[in-house]
């Protein structure tokens, strides 16, 4: 059960309950049939770029093909972040078939990427135990070694490859590996099927290049994959990241100060694209409702939230400016802290 159920418990003038009671009941409830049909809509979309791609084969048409193509490839894997949740359907056996359909392709480890993701949403906004984008103690960032400095912040947008096999500084394990001490003896099963299917998919692409070339695994799928790890790490950076925003550290946190603690972004035209994953605060929230609820659920909380609710009125590019650079570190000391720039780098 979160912990924060309470106005009392959690700091906040509003409980868990009263945010639930604000939104329509059908939002908590996912439709199989509706969701299958926007991995359809996804995965036909993906099938007719790589035709026309394919049949025109021209050069100003493949950096239109890969943006597009990268793009679809994010929307995918926010399907399996549905599956993940149990918010796609109702039925287990469908959510990991549909999961593990919409994630390998892409090369994510549906398993192992679903407890790891799992953590994240149960210690979101706790500097000590979140998974995912947490921020660094001073101390931490002046003595991070160079090399994980340089990924961490200057080469962020194409970090989750790294991430998923050795995740982040002073959180060990590999996402592939079912021995990794992210995983329970119960969970290491489903990490390898994941892990062999992800396999699998490497063995489909090399066999790709000894049949058609290295050119052609490039053209046809590095390059999409590529957009398709800057969306996901633009995106999820930008949902945790802003120095408006506290961070906690344990014995100051509890699930509803977190949850709260993230933002929300506008993507324009690819919020639809993207299942509406800039409606983040509800997801962390209430993460059982499908993204297709996700603006109803946004909605309806706001008003209850009030000035808790955070949405940016920045552009995306501006935002990513401000936590590049006014995104460094917490304090070493202090329960609830606010990132802090390095004023020494900028001098």
């Amino acid at each position: 059960m979160p912990q924060g159920n309470s106005a009392t418990d959690s700091g906040l003038p509003f409980t868990l309950q009263d945010l639930k009671n604000a939104i329509p009941d059908y939002c908590f409830q996912p439709s199989a049939g509706r969701s299958i049909a926007y991995f359809l809509r996804d995965v036909g979309l993906v099938v007719a770029l790589y035709v026309a791609a394919y049949t025109l084969d021209a050069w100003w048409f493949y950096p239109i093909f890969w943006f597009l193509q990268g793009t679809l490839f994010w929307a995918l894997f926010v399907v399996g972040h549905d599956c993940g949740h149990g918010s796609f359907s109702k039925l287990g056996w469908l959510n990991n078939l549909v999961g593990h359909l919409a994630h390998t392709p892409i090369l994510v480890p549906y398993h192992g990427w679903r407890i790891s993701h799992r953590t994240h949403h149960a210690n979101t906004g706790n500097i000590d135990t979140d998974e995912s984008w947490y921020p660094l103690s001073e101390t931490q960032y002046r003595t991070l070694p160079a090399a994980q400095k340089f990924v961490r912040f200057y080469a962020a947008l194409f970090a989750y490859p790294l991430y998923l096999f050795l995740r982040s500084p002073g959180r060990q394990g590999s996402h592939f590996l079912p021995s990794s001490p992210l995983f329970r003896p119960s969970e290491r099963r489903g990490v390898m099927i994941s892990t062999l299917c992800c396999a699998a998919m490497v063995a489909l692409l090399l066999g790709l290049g000894v049949q058609f070339g290295l050119g052609f695994v490039v053209k046809f799928y590095l390059m999409p994959y590529l957009v398709f790890v800057v969306w996901l790490d633009l995106v999820t950076l930008l949902h945790h990241t802003t120095p408006e925003l506290p961070w906690y550290r344990n014995e100051d946190w509890n699930f509803l100060k977190g949850a709260v603690s993230t933002i929300d972004h506008d993507y324009g035209l690819f919020n639809d694209i993207h299942h509406n994953i800039g409606t983040h605060v509800a997801h962390h929230i209430f993460l059982g409702i499908p993204h297709y609820h996700l603006k109803t659920a946004t909605e309806a909380i706001k008003p209850v939230m009030g000035s808790y609710y955070h949405k940016s009125t920045e552009s995306i590019w501006t935002s990513f400016w401000r936590a590049f650079w006014e995104c460094r570190y917490v304090p070493d000391q202090g329960v609830k802290v606010y990132y802090q720039p390095d004023t020494q780098q900028r001098a």
